[in-house]
């Protein structure tokens, strides 16, 4: 059946695919799972709530909730009389929050539990902001929003034949999300997005992760994200069962319970999958810990499909069936597919996966694409490892003068909420969204990303520097947990470094060296030397101007929670900079 609004997922659910777990949480220790009619009963009668509460189309509601099936019922509540849903991260400051209820001028805030209660109430307790707001878990003091749905199942035939109107009035051009950028420089923008935009994008990706009804999704990413909700409807649309992981510490644990097929994430997440992978195999002894490195350093050479020719392919088996077969099964046994998009992901990363048989599906794009632009499939020809992979259906992609990579499609934004000029500066003059990017289109057609236009800086030489490129070479040292390349107006490049302490816990046992704290162990001259050893090493994997000529150990480590990193663990540079500016100065002795 034809779906050109969000909503009508619910009409192709009760159709095609009936079930008893389509959306999935768990809490108090067990699984809660949600039947497809009670998603779409919940769903209408949140609807018939808002309806008879006086809300209607352009009106707006922001949501703070982490993953949970209740976010979806509001969702297409929502959706279904035109009321704009904004969701909102649950890892900004008071601040942030404040922010957003004022420029967004939302007139319903419905938080999910108690902590994130506790946050957002001083901004509600201001007089100045009439938005009426509700709560998922019981609190007391604060409205639930059962209050709503228990108003929709009381409602009159008169209302519920005013919603079957409403529902046909919605066009696939309808302003339908609010997404506020994670913000990793300023001032979050209000992304606009049609239900066009989502739509086309979810159809397009649903094509290329071809989940089948029969398979369980594990979703990691928030769905405040726009690569997280594109991944949660496309899902939907192939009537997949949705389970959402607790938090990020619970994902192996949910993922043994659950036994996915398939899930979504970010760079970060893969990356600290790798290295409790890594760990667990330095910790090996004799022959296993050798069998271990062996089919890690031959899944790094992979590439699909045969390619590598007869003998690499017997010796894959080998290393599949002695070491990858297990990486499987930590991850629970059936996952076939990852889709990853949101930030540059290592290549090397990318490439064991797949050695693994892990198809890590990588993805390119922004809010402001809804989010996907370009994406690897997983068939020959329209998959290579290292690039963001081809355009989705239906959208192009050029290369400007200067390397910015620009796109068209039915994906772009509608705008940038109540700032015409900003919207108007994205766009050339023949209408082709610049992305910010920085890129080229190799001579099969696939896309490779260099780095953030307003990232790459120039040194006193002349000579420019695309810090993520370096980064990710330096991320591949398993005693750096972060790393932000610096330098611009310099003679030379540097970095900040925020080791990863958890590897120094097993090294100081074995180097018999003692500290108490981290500030101790990055000033300890054996970690020190320990570090300019490995930065020397790494250096040689870069251009000699792009190598780091100095380095500073910090003591912490960036997480969303102490903003060095976005919600989305994107790198906040301008904060980071910032916040080590005394160290910076230090470096070039200013």
């Amino acid at each position: 059946m034809t779906v050109s609004r969000t909503f009508d997922l619910l009409d192709r659910y009760r159709e095609l695919h009936p079930k008893d777990d389509a959306l999935c949480f768990r809490q108090n220790g067990a699984w809660i799972k949600f039947s497809t009619s009670q998603y779409i009963e919940y769903s209408h009668n949140f609807c018939y709530g808002l309806y008879d509460s006086g809300y209607r189309k352009g009106d707006k509601i922001i949501t703070v909730s982490a993953n949970r099936p209740e976010w979806n019922f509001v969702d297409m509540g929502m959706s279904m009389i035109g009321v704009v849903h904004v969701p909102v991260f649950t890892s900004l400051s008071t601040a942030e929050y404040d922010y957003i209820i004022r420029n967004s001028g939302a007139k319903m805030i419905i938080i999910s539990d108690r902590k994130l209660y506790k946050t957002i109430a001083p901004v509600l307790s201001d007089s100045s902001i009439t938005a009426r707001f509700f709560t998922f878990d019981a609190i007391e003091g604060a409205a639930n929003w059962h209050e709503i749905v228990e108003k929709g199942k009381q409602c009159t035939v008169q209302t519920r034949q005013a919603i079957s109107k409403e529902k046909e009035g919605i066009t696939p051009d309808d302003f339908a999300t609010l997404i506020y950028t994670s913000g990793t420089t300023g001032t979050p923008k209000g992304v606009m997005l049609s239900q066009r935009n989502l739509v086309s994008n979810f159809i397009s990706a649903a094509s290329v992760f071809n989940l089948k009804p029969s398979d369980k999704y594990l979703s990691i990413l928030p769905l405040c994200h726009v690569g997280g909700r594109m991944g949660n409807y496309q899902t939907q649309y192939s009537g997949s069962s949705i389970y959402y992981a607790e938090n990020m510490g619970t994902i192996a644990a949910n993922m043994k319970e659950i036994q996915p097929d398939g899930f979504d994430a970010v760079p970060r997440v893969l990356e600290k999958f790798y290295d409790v992978i890594i760990s667990k195999g330095r910790d090996l002894r004799g022959i296993k810990k050798s069998l271990f490195f062996w089919a890690v350093n031959l899944g790094l050479k992979y590439n699909p499909f045969g390619e590598n020719g007869g003998l690499y392919e017997r010796k894959h088996k080998i290393a599949d069936r002695l070491i990858f077969s297990k990486w499987r099964q930590a991850l629970g046994g059936n996952v076939k597919i990852v889709g990853c998009g949101g930030a540059s992901l290592q290549p090397r990363l990318e490439r064991v996966f797949w050695a693994a048989g892990i198809k890590i599906v990588n993805m390119y794009g922004l809010t402001e694409t809804s989010p996907i632009i370009t994406i690897n499939r997983t068939d020959k020809g329209r998959v290579k490892l290292g690039s963001v992979g081809l355009p989705i259906e239906g959208v192009e992609v050029k290369i400007a003068e200067d390397g910015e990579i620009l796109c068209k499609g039915p994906n772009v934004m509608m705008g940038y909420y109540n700032d015409l000029e900003l919207t108007k500066s994205v766009f050339d003059s023949e209408g082709w969204f610049r992305t910010g990017d920085i890129g080229h289109i190799d001579k099969d057609g696939f896309l490779m990303v260099t780095d953030r236009k307003k990232e790459i800086f120039k040194l006193s030489n002349g000579k420019f520097i695309a810090p993520q490129i370096i980064e990710n070479v330096f991320k591949e040292s398993p005693i750096i947990d972060q790393i932000m390349v610096i330098g611009e107006h310099e003679k030379f490049a540097s970095a900040l470094i925020s080791p990863n302490f958890k590897y120094f816990d097993d090294w100081k046992k074995i180097n018999r060296i003692s500290f108490s704290n981290t500030e101790e162990l990055i000033q300890l001259p054996e970690v020190l030397s320990f570090f300019a050893s490995e930065i020397s090493k790494l250096n040689k994997r870069v251009s000699s101007y792009e190598g780091i000529n100095r380095f500073r150990l910090v003591k912490d480590a960036w997480s969303p929670e102490t903003g060095e990193l976005s919600p989305t663990l994107k790198l906040r540079r301008q904060y980071v900079h910032e916040k080590y500016r005394s160290i910076v100065d230090q470096i070039y002795m200013k």
